[in-house]
């Protein structure tokens, strides 16, 4: 049976962190036994994780060309697979495939979270003296969990991700076979070939979305949110919501509009909505330069990141809404259940985040697979970095301290969409304007400016050009001591250099 994963992006490293995939050049079957253990574990609620034979590893790259898994083995491994699954305490099998990748066969095991951790394992499993040992994964490593990890993995018993937990007020029948075939398709899953032939039952437990017996079968959580026309019905007010404030928000004034459904119809229809109404490009053309100068009141990018963070890490449990606050100057995305935390507010706006557990593991897999985030640890990096890129200030970010009910991202509008550059728009003289910033990235003189410009070196031009770019914070002299000095040079701010790092 196929694995709910394509295996070019698996192998890509681009939808599945390297260290959620060990590679196996042949079948080793205690070494693998160890590494299913460590995955079954999820020792820092990372989620699934790979295990892909037939693939040599060096350095973290993968070895070219590749071995492969010889396929008249599959059936026999499979056997002893399930023998070895048993030793577990408790038991664990995990979803095992034959796939194709680079015209030879590999042999997939892929292994979600357990829900009956902690788990152990013999250390070594084809011998008749069997020591059990607690493993877990320490980033792209197996390892076996010392005295003080095995007492916290022991305390995770019971702490399985809500998204991973199985909702009994639930019913299988409740989910949607075609978003469920929609999102295989998507994402080209071999599976979604078997699942035009299999029950919505099968479908689910190939994909550990429900758990239980044939005749009590549950959907999990993270089914209902993904899979089920009406999440709201299980986890109420479980919906994004743009509120505008044209005015401010004191205002009485303001336009609401809720996106509800499945919880990524919901992420993809509200960025779409901020698209469309509420991003705007400003183009200067700039004299003697072919590249325009081109940015937005806010990157598009920052607030997709941003919104698609609030999904992935908003308390599911608490009943409210997220918000989009389109404010007159700022955009403000507030998400129920602060940051996890480990995560000290120092560290997110230096941009260091790692997160020592996450509260939704499965949310997080899907998104990522959607490509709807780019991964864990990453998003407020990616959204310092395009902030940075537009030319816009930084980001502020708030949670109600230790008790972390609630975080609040502020996104601040580029400068130019409140105060334009000395208040012109781009005609001739402020095309010179841009020019001269431009120009005076590194230090240049009067005279330097005004040649290049094709001006006579007059004080009526210092007044008109070069003056009003001082008085804006744009520009300023490198002898500010010396205003009148013939060595005066003139050189641009770092709000004068905002301008002109997004180029065509």
């Amino acid at each position: 049976m196929s694995i709910p994963i394509n295996v070019n992006e698996l192998l890509s490293g681009k939808v599945v962190e390297y260290e959620r995939i060990e590679f196996k050049k042949g079948w080793n079957p205690s070494k693998i036994m160890q590494t299913v253990c460590g995955f079954a574990n999820d020792f820092e609620n990372l989620g699934s994780g790979y295990i892909v034979v037939g693939i040599e590893e060096i350095n973290g790259m993968i070895k070219r060309p590749i071995e492969g898994f010889p396929i008249d083995d599959f059936d026999k491994i499979q056997k002893e697979l399930i023998g070895y699954c048993n030793l577990m305490s408790p038991a664990y099998f995990p979803h095992i495939s034959l796939e194709e990748f680079e015209n030879k066969n590999l042999l997939v095991l892929w292994v979600p979270a357990g829900s009956n951790r902690p788990y152990k394992v013999p250390k070594d499993v084809t011998s008749k003296h069997k020591v059990w040992e607690y493993y877990i994964r320490q980033y792209s490593s197996t390892i076996v969990a010392n005295i003080e990890q095995q007492r916290e993995l022991i305390s995770l018993t019971a702490n399985i991700p809500f998204d991973d937990r199985i909702n009994r007020n639930g019913k299988i029948e409740d989910l949607s076979l075609t978003l469920i075939k929609n999102h295989l398709y998507e994402i080209r899953s071999k599976l979604y070939n078997d699942s035009l032939k299999l029950t919505i039952e099968e479908i689910c437990k190939q994909m550990n979305l429900s758990e239980g017996t044939s005749e009590n079968l549950y959907p999990k959580n993270i089914a209902l949110m993904m899979f089920s026309d009406a999440p709201e019905n299980y986890f109420p007010n479980c919906r994004i919501d743009i509120i505008e404030f044209p005015n401010g928000i004191t205002s009485n004034k303001f336009f609401e509009k809720s996106f509800t459904g499945p919880i990524h119809i919901q992420l993809r229809e509200a960025l779409a909505y901020i698209k469309s109404n509420i991003i705007k490009e400003k183009i200067i053309k700039v004299k003697n330069r072919a590249q325009s100068i081109r940015f937005w009141n806010y990157p598009y990018q920052a607030l997709e990141e941003a919104l698609a963070n609030a999904v992935y890490h908003r308390n599911y449990e608490i009943n409210e809404p997220i918000e989009v606050r389109i404010l007159p100057n700022s955009i403000e995305i507030i998400s129920q259940g602060g940051v996890e935390p480990s995560i000290r507010p120092d560290d997110l706006t230096k941009g260091i985040i790692r997160a020592r557990r996450y509260r939704n593991r499965r949310v997080g897999e899907f998104l990522k697979e959607l490509k709807l985030t780019e991964g864990r640890g990453t998003g407020i990096p990616t959204i310092l970095n395009e902030l940075e890129k537009n030319g816009s200030p930084l980001p502020s970010f708030d949670t109600d301290g230790d008790r972390r009910m609630f975080f609040i991202v502020d996104i601040p509008i580029h400068l130019d969409f409140i105060n334009p550059i000395s208040n012109q728009d781009s005609n001739q003289d402020s095309n010179q304007d841009i020019f001269i910033l431009i120009f005076c990235k590194e230090p240049k003189s009067r005279k330097e400016i005004f040649d290049s410009l094709g001006l006579s070196n007059q004080y009526k031009n210092f007044k008109n050009h070069i003056e009003p770019l001082i008085k804006d914070g744009l520009l300023e002299m490198t002898l500010l001591d010396k205003p009148k000095s013939k060595n005066q040079k003139y050189i641009t701010t770092k709000k004068g250099i905002i301008y002109f790092e997004n180029k065509d």
